[in-house]
């Protein structure tokens, strides 16, 4: 058979399988795909032109276009998706973009509308078997094997979503634990131990002895959580007994939702999703719970405890954000994604004196290494990085990221762990940035990766520096157009549970009161992504946030949602005007904004920590602070396992846009009612911001009358 033959009989086979004679990918041409080498005349045909943008005015005048914004309701698909983002930056960046032709993330959402599947966004879509693939309607009520809606949305919820979302975030915990190792058995890895106390601190609840030498405690305490994390699922957990509330404990042992090994458990739920194996649409969604408690547990926590001890305990400073600070006549590097690792390695190197220097030679005024998406969010807040003079601050939410590198002054993107988009290979040959993965779980399409090797971080860093300012040389000899938005936003950021607590004076008693007397009548975290929805792109997120902090409710962020707190200027201490009366009082005499940025998505791990001190200081269970965790516009798999952590800690959950579950009244009655019965939380969903705000107002009310607070 020759290669025609091969190529024919997939033709012929595609054709039978659809029914009719020709597939869509034969429409698709070169442009149409992500390979750079399939767009060599991208530079002839992509014309850019920075002037004929409308420009956003001076930041001030900025933030009372944002409010008026939102005042107005006029987030629907009418003027989308300019009258959905209200980053100034990327408002700007998006016209010089869309004007060019070049594809961008809120073109392709209008592309892709109307042909979203409405069986898809209800769950009611199967393609596990070669029988599919499946859609369950009033016509055709059950898949080919015989699953019914019930089971399909309900093993769809876990395989599609909570087992990939926990296994990330295991997955991230590893290869912390991974660096922490190498920092304790390779002084030449260039990696550091910052925090000694919470190793110490850490290691010893953990039940190691912790007056070893501290390499030597270092590298004893990343393996007991590595091999916690690889137990088999039938075996508790130390990570979940050690640090997990103690009543909570009680009740997932009751109802069978201790987990195991985290990579055993993701193995064991998806084992359950295979075709014709469990039907149980509740016993999949309660082992959705289980998976939510690893994730915690051996995942956010435990990572942001081991990222901390390497790269020093969260900090309150005041910071700065966005595009404006990236320099024409810098050596300017990118660093995104979500594991900061290599990066602040690469920091400290670039802040010496001899790679100033390597810059200044190739006619650089320097060299600065900004963070972006989440792994900007964990640099900016991190002690460590705060006054390293290569660090340039944060740049942006995920959405950005291609009117970023539209710029034309970023020389090198380094990435590692998503939320890099598969089309950064055509902007980066479009704008001559030099693009490089920084670990194999991620590869690009012409782009070079690094494999991931903790102990030759230092070696890693130098090339990926070596190359930004190759690119610099580049740039600067082919005298490139080039555009910056000069918009920076003033921010207050490093909140965590040990920096609020030293705020305080040492203990959360002075919040409690705050609690106590209604000043503050309860807590919300807006966390997770932005999504390039109508009526979504940040201003969703903004617009609860703001009918929050009026009502008195302080917020706690998280993820890309921190950079849209930051570049509407909520994370400024500023910001007390907005808030009511009370919480404009208690962040007045505090000196702090009425949001607390905790950092990046997986930073949730440290608000799970906050409110644990703040039940055991109330000498409650979790599940009774007046509390609510909002995703207003959560994107991903991670979100998902996300909020099934909350719902085993007992949280109120609100989740927008719809996860895909409403194609079965038992999936959305067991999750918004049920679990609730048996002491676990429940999910919300709603798109309108007004009823939103509503809806944790009364939740936090409830949960205050209940502690007796009224």
């Amino acid at each position: 058979m020759t290669d025609k033959d091969v190529k024919q009989s997939y033709e012929r086979s595609a054709q039978r399988m659809r029914g009719d004679q020709k597939t869509f990918a034969a429409s698709l041409t070169d442009q149409d795909y992500n390979d750079p080498n399939l767009h060599q005349d991208i530079h002839e045909r992509v014309k850019i032109d920075y002037n004929k943008m409308d420009k956003m005015p001076n930041m001030e005048e900025v933030h009372k276009w944002q409010r008026d914004h939102i005042a107005k309701d006029d987030q629907s698909k009418e003027g989308y998706p300019l009258n959905v983002i209200i980053d100034p930056a990327m408002r700007e960046m998006y016209q010089v973009v869309h004007d060019a032709g070049m594809t961008n993330v809120f073109d392709r959402f209008s592309q892709q509308q109307p042909t979203q599947c409405k069986f898809c966004i209800e769950g009611l879509s199967c393609q596990l078997c070669a029988n599919g693939p499946c859609r369950i309607s009033a016509r055709t009520p059950r898949g080919v094997c015989g699953v019914d809606a019930h089971t399909m949305v309900a093993r769809n919820f876990v395989y599609r979503h909570v087992t990939i979302g926990t296994s990330a975030n295991i997955f991230h915990c590893h290869q912390a634990a991974r660096t922490l190792k190498a920092a304790g058995e390779n002084p030449e890895s260039g990696l550091r131990i910052r925090d000694l106390e919470k190793l110490k601190k850490y290691a010893d609840m953990a039940g190691l002895n912790v007056n070893q030498p501290i390499d030597k405690l270092a590298v004893e305490f990343a393996q007991w959580v590595m091999d916690d994390i690889h137990l088999p699922h039938h075996i508790e957990s130390k990570s979940v007994e050690t640090f997990a509330p103690t009543r909570r404990k009680k009740l997932w042992r009751e109802l069978d939702l201790f987990p195991g090994g985290g990579y055993s458990e993701v193995a064991y739920a998806q084992t359950r999703c295979m075709t014709n194996f469990t039907s149980d649409p509740v016993d999949f969604l309660l082992n959705s719970v289980r998976l939510g408690i690893a994730n915690e547990y051996q995942g956010l926590f435990l990572l942001d405890i081991i990222q901390e001890i390497l790269m020093g305990t969260q900090e309150i400073q005041m910071k700065q954000q966005n595009m404006g600070l990236l320099k024409e006549n810098m050596v300017n590097v990118i660093t995104n994604g979500h594991m900061p690792l290599l990066a602040h390695v690469a920091i400290d190197l670039a802040s010496t004196d001899e790679w100033q220097e390597k810059a200044k030679k190739a006619g650089a005024e320097g060299i600065q290494i900004l963070g972006h998406v989440c792994e900007g969010q964990q640099l900016i807040n991190y002690e460590g990085m705060h006054n390293q003079k290569a660090y340039g601050g944060q740049e942006g939410e995920w959405l950005s990221q291609e009117y970023l590198l539209a710029t034309g002054v970023v020389d090198l993107f380094m990435f590692d762990y998503n939320c890099t988009v598969p089309t950064m290979p055509i902007f980066a040959k479009r704008f001559g940035t030099k693009l490089l993965s920084t670990h194999p779980v991620i590869k690009l399409q012409g782009t070079e990766t690094l494999d991931f090797i903790p102990e030759k971080m230092s070696q890693q860093a130098e090339k990926a520096l070596d190359m930004a300012i190759e690119a610099f040389i580049t740039r600067k000899s082919q005298n490139r157009q080039t555009y910056i938005p000069p918009h920076v936003s003033d921010c207050m950021v490093g909140f965590s549970t040990e920096s609020v607590k030293k705020a305080l004076g040492g203990s959360f008693d002075p919040l409690i009161e705050q609690i106590a007397n209604g000043n503050i009548r309860g807590i919300a975290t807006i966390v997770g992504c932005t999504t390039a929805r109508y009526g979504q792109g940040g201003s969703n997120i903004f617009k609860i946030t703001k009918g929050l902090i009026e009502n008195n409710i302080l917020v706690l962020s998280g993820g890309c949602t921190s950079a849209v707190m930051e570049y509407t200027g909520l994370t400024n201490p500023k910001a007390a005007e907005e808030c009511g009366e009370g919480l404009k009082a208690v962040c007045q005499q505090l000196g702090i904004p009425p949001v607390l940025s905790y950092g990046a998505c997986v930073d949730i791990g440290k608000m799970t920590h906050t409110a644990k001190e703040l039940a055991d200081a109330l000498d409650v269970d979790t599940n009774k602070l007046p509390l609510v965790i909002g995703a207003p516009e959560y994107l991903e798999q991670k979100a998902v396992a996300d909020a099934c952590t909350a719902v085993a800690l007992g949280w109120l959950v609100h989740i927008a846009p719809v996860p895909s579950i409403t194609g079965s009244d038992l999936v959305v009655k067991t999750l918004t009612e049920t679990t609730e019965t048996l002491g676990l939380g429940k999910v919300v969903v709603e798109m309108d911001a007004e009823k939103t705000i509503q809806i944790y107002v009364d939740h936090i009310e409830e949960k205050r009358k209940e502690l007796g607070l009224n």
